[in-house]
């Protein structure tokens, strides 16, 4: 009799369902994890409709009482603030729990170090906030390798600076509104809790989020064990800096208007001593077509209550005052803010197939005790003395115009000669730029051209500020058409030049950004640098103009009585804070351009 045969299930047979369970899970996980960066978006999209429709809704009916919507403005500064604090809270946690020290990057590989030598463009990527490799940013988990990781930023060095000094400007606006609420007597309608509350509750976030910006390499590490919650944290973040953006310009774009106002007889007047040469001053509810008779003072009777309540006295008319040069900060902070917490959240996005550390990959990684600290930078000036001079010169030969500027048109017959001068320190300005930048095109193409390199953040930004620039140079270019006179064909011809500088320097920009020098005579000769330090010099000289000169609507006679108070203060306020931005980001970019091109790094630097 035969032993009874015993028949064992096949072992491929058996893991092949485990196998296809463990992909069901993986494929599960991703699942969620799309699904969670689609609620994400959608509810960053949402925030961004509702600042828009609330502000927008409150100047267009009077029928809505004042500050109804600060609420919404509350949410998402506390929301912001309270993801902040978790966010620092979980660091402080991660700090304080004991770590066991790993063996040097020689013990893992076996007694050999893989990692390749580090190139000066690698370390320059590391400290602008870009991956070298992405892979091991998803794949590699930073709570057992943070001795191993470089310290990454998102953003360069001269980007988040600019956002701290943005910020400071924004936060000396809030504090100003806030000062606002101690004028305002308890006994009128004007008294509201909301708006000494909602200022101050602004500066905090802004303050707070200055840190988190400036200081963003350790939150990266750590926010990528909570992903759910930091997708939707980063994106509630992003929502408030684009209301915040958007609240702003419309309501300093409704003040400035009623700035002109005169409810008595529902007629807006602006001072002759902006315009004596046109007729342009009243625009009455009587002389409007019998369809638009009440269309006047529904747009505007509602929105003066407000304007008498918070901007009639003594902090009123010193946030009116100061507005045209604070409000673009808080414009060009919440730009800032949004941008590089866009890439935090893309980055965040991005599907992971594994979060465990592997020692192959571990050692690709540079070690740590070789590299230099993230906060440490150093700065060689050589060939750049003569285009820095240069620059300097053109600079206060700038800044002596701005102020012949103010001082004549102080005196209502000297305004015309006040913009006529201005106007032709523009156009010069223009033109030398315009000259340098053909000239560092030319020289800047004997370095080596990186083909492969994404565009940056810096890039990005520097594209997307660059529509403000079109923007006003356009409609410029417009009005100065249409009424072609002796004296507007230099306004005419100095937006033509903006424009062609503008166009000349992002394209130089963006090709210089992917240049580095190679040879030993390139690093000697540095061909462009020159050029790019008396761009970046002359750039601060535009920003100011455009800050100090270009920040109200009725510096533009020409314009203001081409288009009309309303169009012309909407075109002004949409457009100059991006341009503004522009000019500032453009001597950011320089200054990337200024130190990574033209400096080689020794290995393990």
């Amino acid at each position: 009799m035969l032993p009874p045969v015993l028949y064992h299930p096949n072992i491929s047979q058996m893991k092949r369902p485990s196998r296809i369970d463990q992909l069901q899970v993986t494929w599960r996980k991703m699942g969620a994890q799309a699904l969670a960066t689609t609620l994400s978006a959608l509810y960053g999209k949402l925030l961004v409709v509702m600042g828009v429709a609330f502000p927008m809704a409150e100047v267009i009916s009077t029928h809505i009482p004042p500050s109804f919507y600060e609420g919404f403005y509350l949410y998402l500064y506390f929301g912001s603030m309270a993801f902040l604090f978790y966010m620092y809270a979980m660091l402080l946690r991660d700090d304080q729990t004991p770590k066991k020290v790993p063996p040097p990057a020689e013990e893992i590989t076996g007694g050999q170090s893989r990692e390749p030598p580090i190139t000066s463009s690698e370390s320059d990527e590391c400290e602008s906030g870009r991956d070298t490799n992405p892979s091991y940013a998803t794949d590699i988990d930073f709570s057992r390798t943070k001795h191993l990781v470089n310290f990454q930023h998102y953003g360069s060095f001269y980007l988040r600076m600019g956002a701290v000094a943005f910020g400071i400007g924004s936060m000396i606006y809030s504090g100003l509104e806030f000062g606002q609420y101690f004028e305002v007597e308890a006994n009128t309608k004007c008294h509201n809790y909301l708006l000494a509350l909602t200022p101050a509750t602004r500066m905090a976030f802004t303050f707070i989020q200055m840190y988190f910006i400036f200081l963003n390499a350790e939150q990266q590490m750590r926010v990528t064990h909570h992903r759910v919650l930091a997708r939707f944290g980063l994106m509630h973040m992003i929502g408030t800096n684009l209301s915040v953006w958007l609240n702003v310009l419309v309501q300093e774009t409704k003040h400035e208007i009623l700035t002109f106002y005169n409810p008595e007889n529902n007629t807006i007047e602006f001072n002759a001593k902006a315009n004596p040469h046109l007729s342009y001053n009243k625009l009455t509810a009587s002389m409007a077509l019998p369809s638009s008779h009440h269309r006047v003072p529904r747009g505007l009777k509602g929105p003066h209550h407000i304007y008498e309540c918070r901007r009639a006295n003594i902090m009123g008319s010193l946030v009116q005052d100061a507005s045209p040069f604070l409000f673009p900060c808080t414009i060009e902070y919440s730009l800032i803010c949004a941008a590089i917490l866009y890439v935090m959240w893309k980055n965040i996005s991005r599907l992971s197939t594994s979060l465990h550390s592997s020692p192959e990959k571990t050692s690709k990684l540079p070690p740590m005790h070789y590299k230099r600290s993230p906060h440490h930078y150093s700065v060689d000036c050589a060939q750049a003395h003569k285009g820095l001079f240069v620059g300097i010169l053109v600079l206060v030969l700038t800044i002596i115009s701005l102020i012949l500027f103010f001082v004549l048109i102080s005196r209502p017959e000297l305004v015309s000669f006040a913009v006529t001068e201005l106007t032709i320190c523009e156009l010069s300005l223009y033109v030398m730029a315009t000259f340098a930048t053909l000239i560092g095109m030319i020289q800047v193409r004997q370095l080596k051209y990186d083909g492969f390199r994404n565009l940056e953040l810096d890039n990005i930004l520097l594209i997307g500020a660059q529509t403000g620039m079109f923007i006003y140079s356009t409609f410029t270019i417009i009005g100065g058409h249409f009424t072609l006179e002796k004296n507007t064909v230099l306004v005419l011809v100095t937006a033509l030049a903006s424009l062609l500088q503008t166009l000349c320097q992002t394209m130089f920009v963006l090709d210089a950004s992917r240049r580095s020098c190679v040879t030993p005579d390139q690093i000697k000769r540095k061909p462009g640098r020159e050029i790019v330090t008396f761009l970046l010099v002359a750039n601060l000289a535009m920003w100011a103009i455009n800050t100090l000169e270009k920040s109200r609507a009725e510096s533009h006679p020409i314009q203001l009585h081409f288009y009309g108070l309303w169009a012309w203060t909407i075109i002004t306020h949409v457009s100059m804070p991006l341009a503004i931005f522009y000019r500032f980001h453009s001597t950011v970019c320089l200054c990337e351009i200024w130190k990574r091109a033209y400096k080689m790094k020794p290995v393990y630097m």
